[in-house]
């Protein structure tokens, strides 16, 4: 057996790879790289050189979306330079990976086994959380305690983003499609010279031509996807105009700036914290950006909207709708893990243990 590493160094290169797995969403992508990364370099060792950077910055984020696509059905979305930074100084570089490689072979998988248990666990605590909604009815369920789950449970504090924004595309959808609301695109008809030399582009693009200058079709709000909180990005819009950022965090300057310089709509609704409404409207009128923003819908008025959507005048046609849009969305986002997965077991996970790697520093 190769001598294992001395006590501190074992506590240095746990703190870093607990530092990451901390910080990861519930589908722990990064956590999952490394594991990919050390299972490799303990059963192939000629394919990976962990002194080699090169051996596997690239080809790890195939490893690990193999096995994502085995346990979430899916793969990570963010960008190549968030991903990447997981090999950064202040994350798992390649000597703190180099000492964990070393411990992971004397220990015969033991940190692999211990970041998937981390894996299973998180999704644990998350079905804990998303059992509220999916056993809920119209009378029991309140928007505010699903959302403080995810808000004050460590374990689901990085994903709260995803939480939030499935929050406010299941009322936005809900309420839109019992509205019957229409949308409504047309060519003026003395453009028609330019129409006629343009075709092939209005009916492609507009769905229009020289017969059909005018086209109502159902109002719609449809969610970017599975992205990044760190990217910024567009989280939602719709197809009446409104680009809409949902913003969960505690707003600084920076973050502020990013929300109106990430989007290029010059109508923008923003969904935030009641505390940050105030934030955002100053530094939006200091950058000359307010006139961008067509509103700013806090927490106050989601938890107001939700309980009449459920508990008001017209719960009958609302309730059921929104909390069936709710789950298909959480279902959607968060596939169920209810124990240990196949492909793990088949490696052997359950029956590696080593006393070190047992608890979450």
């Amino acid at each position: 057996m190769k001598e294992g590493l001395n006590m501190s160094d074992r506590a240095e290169v746990k703190i870093a790879l607990d530092n990451v797995i901390k910080k990861a969403r519930v589908h722990l992508y990064k956590p999952i790289q490394i594991a990919e990364i050390l299972y490799k370099h303990r059963t192939e060792p000629d394919s990976v050189d962990l002194t080699d950077i090169e051996t596997y910055r690239s080809k790890s984020k195939k490893w690990r979306d193999i096995i994502c696509l085995e346990l979430l059905g899916r793969t990570s979305t963010s960008s190549a330079k968030f991903q990447d930074n997981l090999f950064d100084d202040n994350a798992v570089p390649p000597a703190v990976l180099i000492e964990l490689g070393k411990d992971n072979i004397r220990t015969g998988g033991a940190i692999e086994a211990y970041i998937y248990r981390q894996f299973t666990n998180r999704y644990s605590q998350m079905a804990q959380a998303l059992d509220y909604v999916l056993e809920a009815t119209t009378d029991s369920f309140d928007v505010k305690v699903f959302i403080d789950s995810f808000r004050y449970e460590a374990g689901l504090k990085r994903s709260i983003d995803k939480i939030y924004e499935i929050v406010v595309y299941a009322l936005f959808s809900t309420l839109v499609n019992a509205l019957d609301l229409q949308v409504e695109i047309s060519i003026d008809i003395d453009k028609q010279e330019i129409l006629t030399e343009f075709s092939d582009f209005a009916s492609m693009v507009m769905n229009l031509d020289i017969h059909i200058l005018t086209k109502k079709q159902n109002a719609k709000v449809y969610r970017i996807g599975v992205t990044n909180a760190a990217d910024r990005g567009l989280d939602m819009y719709s197809n009446w105009g409104p680009a809409i950022q949902v913003k969960h965090l505690n707003l600084n300057e920076e973050l502020a700036e990013g929300i109106v310089n990430n989007v290029t709509s010059d109508k923008i609704i923003i969904v935030c914290k009641d505390a940050d409404e105030r934030l955002i409207l100053s530094l939006l009128n200091q950058l000359g950006w307010r006139s961008r923003i067509q509103s700013i819908i806090t927490e106050s008025n989601l938890y107001t909207w939700y309980n009449k959507a459920l508990c008001g005048t017209y719960a009958k046609n609302l309730g059921e709708e929104l909390l069936t849009c709710l789950c298909e969305e959480i279902i959607h986002e968060f596939p169920s893990i209810d124990e240990m997965p196949e492909i793990l077991k088949v490696r052997g996970y359950e029956n590696i243990y080593d006393d070190f790697w047992v608890e979450l520093n």
